[in-house]
């Protein structure tokens, strides 16, 4: 209690780690809450969770509360299983793709992930994880980070069509980028986006440095 007060003042780390695919995974009380940072940014929680809160705020809190199954590609400490769960409340299904491990036994040790009953959480690489995956997904959100990188895969046009194949009728992708290195990969997939019977728009420059891709099902 003493660390989570002083936290309003400064942050307090309370938590340090490395793993095979993170330089540093860190936890820490910042503002009274906890968050889970990486070496350069948050990675769940603080600014990360307001980030797709906006985004989740866009396509609309009552629709996404009727949906039956979302999949989350990237989950680190699961901040945006949190919003579906505690704000939207969510009853469907979730099932959440993470390739790092060592980020999920953490995510349960400070976050209670594993105590969230209609969550399946997935240790597997999410380009593979959508090739295997044979479901049809209401909302599917992209939140893929390595650091401030974000692996190329994710802005390959393949990658994209396989996304939106596998919505469900009126379904929506959340994509979650980063602009320190990714603005004219983001300007091209809008730009070359051309599928008939789908839209796309993008959210700038939220929280100064990141952007938002929403893409609809119309049908």
């Amino acid at each position: 209690m003493i660390k989570r007060l002083l936290s309003y003042f400064y942050p307090i780390k309370i938590y340090s780690q490395k793993s095979a695919l993170s330089q540093s995974l860190e936890i820490t009380w910042a503002n009274g809450d906890l968050v889970m940072d990486s070496l350069n940014t948050n990675y769940s929680y603080g600014s990360l969770q307001r980030i797709l809160k906006l985004g989740l705020k866009n396509i609309g809190f009552a629709k996404i509360k009727k949906m039956n199954h979302i999949l989350i590609l990237g989950v680190a400490g699961g901040s945006v299983v949190k919003t579906l769960v505690d704000d939207i409340e969510f009853k469907g299904k979730i099932t959440g793709v993470e390739i790092d491990s060592e980020i999920i036994k953490i995510a349960n040790q400070f976050f209670k992930l594993n105590e969230i009953p209609q969550l399946e959480i997935i240790i597997d690489d999410a380009f593979e994880f959508i090739l295997k995956t044979t479901e049809k997904y209401d909302l599917i959100v992209i939140d893929i980070f390595q650091d401030t990188k974000m692996p190329n895969f994710l802005f390959e046009s393949y990658f994209i069509d396989r996304i939106c194949f596998l919505l469900k009728s009126k379904g929506v992708v959340l994509f979650n980028t980063m602009l320190l290195n990714q603005a004219i990969r983001n300007k091209k997939l809008i730009s070359e986006f051309k599928k008939e019977d789908f839209a796309i728009k993008s959210i700038p420059r939220v929280e100064n440095h990141n952007e938002l891709i929403v893409i609809e099902k119309l049908v």
